[in-house]
């Protein structure tokens, strides 16, 4: 089970500040959403950057986990899912878990509830919050070509899952995790 961090948006609602580098617990961000991911079962884990990508590797310690630029990351999140697609192709990886760098209140509790609901390479879930889908999701290395070929601007894999609805698993994880995300300054209190 591999796992996959998009952290390539440059904050643009944050006033540019690129959110993989914000301060949560006296580190960057994207260092707890990559943990919250090996933590919760994957490996290998990597992560897909795009905004300050140079400032990023020197702020964050990301020597644990692969990484790959996206140089298109302004054109959206599907982007950089192909990107981490692409790089994951051959890991031998029979699913990844994708998350999201924004989201802190996901932790490896929801990452293991929603990894364990693999049952091979056509698996698909997602994490659900109160019954509406949401992150971290689950991608059958099988469907991995078609979430690729579909995964555009900021809705990454949003119409692929809205095709096969009745092929998607819903992993309930409102118990253990909140989905909200990190994307305008008011936001912010939310990091500790």
């Amino acid at each position: 089970m591999a796992g996959l961090l998009l952290a390539a948006g440059g904050g643009r609602r944050l006033g540019g500040r690129p959110k993989a580098l914000l301060d949560h617990r006296g580190r960057p961000l994207v260092e707890h959403a990559a943990r919250a991911l090996r933590d919760g079962g994957c490996d290998p884990v990597h992560i897909v950057l795009g905004a300050a990508a140079g400032f990023v590797r020197e702020r964050a310690d990301l020597s644990a986990y692969g990484v790959s630029e996206n140089p298109d990351w302004a054109q959206g999140m599907g982007s950089s899912l192909r990107v981490g697609l692409a790089a994951l192709a051959g890991s031998g990886a029979d699913a990844v878990v994708v998350s999201l760098v924004d989201q802190p209140g996901i932790g490896a509790a929801a990452v293991a509830r929603v990894a364990a609901a693999h049952t091979g390479t056509t698996s698909l879930a997602s994490a659900a919050y109160d019954g509406r889908r949401g992150h971290p999701v689950l991608f059958g290395a099988a469907r991995w070509p078609d979430i690729a070929a579909t995964a555009t601007g900021d809705r990454g894999a949003r119409a692929y899952l809205q095709e096969h609805a009745d092929a998607l698993t819903l992993v309930e994880c409102a118990d253990i995790a909140e989905p909200y995300d990190i994307d305008t300054p008011e936001d912010l209190h939310r990091l500790q």
